[in-house]
């Protein structure tokens, strides 16, 4: 599964965060770590929606497709 991620070089190495997953943020020292940093946050954080919806119904709802990324 593909996620898009934004990752930014600032002073203190590179912060990265995936803006389909709110709350989803790593950083690294270089490129390289950012990028393995986010993938592990992202099954993180979907491994935690998983727990949290375990045991509650979940519906499922259309939603016309916006894209943002083009």
């Amino acid at each position: 599964m593909e996620f898009p991620v934004i990752i930014n070089k600032s002073e203190y190495g590179y912060d990265a965060h995936c803006p389909l997953l709110r709350g989803c943020h790593s950083q690294g020292d270089t490129l390289e770590e950012a990028q393995e940093n986010i993938k592990n946050a992202i099954v993180t954080y979907l491994e935690m929606i998983e727990a949290e919806l375990e045991g509650n119904i979940v519906y499922k709802v259309d939603v016309p497709f916006v894209d943002a990324f083009h």
